[in-house]
């Protein structure tokens, strides 16, 4: 598929040297996955659609310090640094061999404006990290409610919470309890199709600090989503 034209469909341009690093970052993904399952999708036009420009998406709502929760293989903050080199990028996953690849993109790429962390989500919410960032996001398979109890204790009081989810209808009423409870306002609403599968970015913003008890432990986000 052809990366350029797509995003420039929505108003982002791309040069051919960001190009170029997106094919050097395709190359890795590959070739690490050969050794870690790091991804499902291998194929090119697959993965420049699915993940590359899915990414791209959100890149509008992004600005200042950016906090990717569960970065895995850098969707979509990876893909968003290329893009974008003004905006700072704080990758956090769980999985000390994600966070490997995400270093060794950065250093292949010359990203500066990455900076790839060994943590658990709800342990840098809990810690330095809590309500620092000017907009948290994630792209993952997930519970909204699961999502937003891990980003909200990172984004700033006024700060943004950016989800990439899939039907946007779906994904605003499972949602309502948590956005109730983290005091959330939402704000934009980004549709549009990929391969005609419908996807969205919800945005939100955070209007008052997080109570104290989120994110809960014990891996309750996720056993008992809001």
């Amino acid at each position: 598929m052809d990366l350029q034209k797509a995003a420039a469909a929505w108003g982002i341009t791309l040069s051919p040297d960001q190009m170029q690093q997106y094919d050097r970052y395709y190359r890795l993904l590959v070739e690490w996955n050969e050794r870690f399952n790091l991804t499902a999708l291998t194929e090119r036009d697959e993965v420049y659609a699915k993940h590359f420009l899915d990414s791209l998406a959100g890149l509008g709502f992004m600005h200042g310090k950016v906090c990717d929760v569960g970065a895995g293989a850098g969707f979509p903050s990876l893909a968003l640094a290329i893009a974008d080199k003004s905006v700072d990028y704080t990758l956090l996953d769980s999985v000390n061999k994600k966070v490997n690849f995400l270093l060794a993109v950065k250093d292949e790429l010359h990203l500066d404006n990455t900076r790839p962390v060994h943590v658990r989500a709800e342990d840098a919410g809990r810690g330095q990290m809590r309500e620092t960032f000017d907009v948290v996001t994630a792209r993952a398979v997930a519970p909204i409610g699961t999502l937003l109890e891990y980003l909200c204790p990172l984004a700033k009081v006024g700060g943004q919470v950016v989800v990439y989810k899939t039907n946007a209808v779906e994904e605003r009423a499972l949602a309502s309890r948590a956005v109730g409870v983290f005091k959330l306002e939402e704000i934009a609403c980004f549709e549009y199709e990929i391969e005609e599968a419908k996807r969205c970015v919800l945005v939100y913003r955070k209007t008052a600090a997080t109570p104290r008890q989120y994110p809960r432990g014990g891996n309750k986000p996720r056993t008992m989503p809001l």
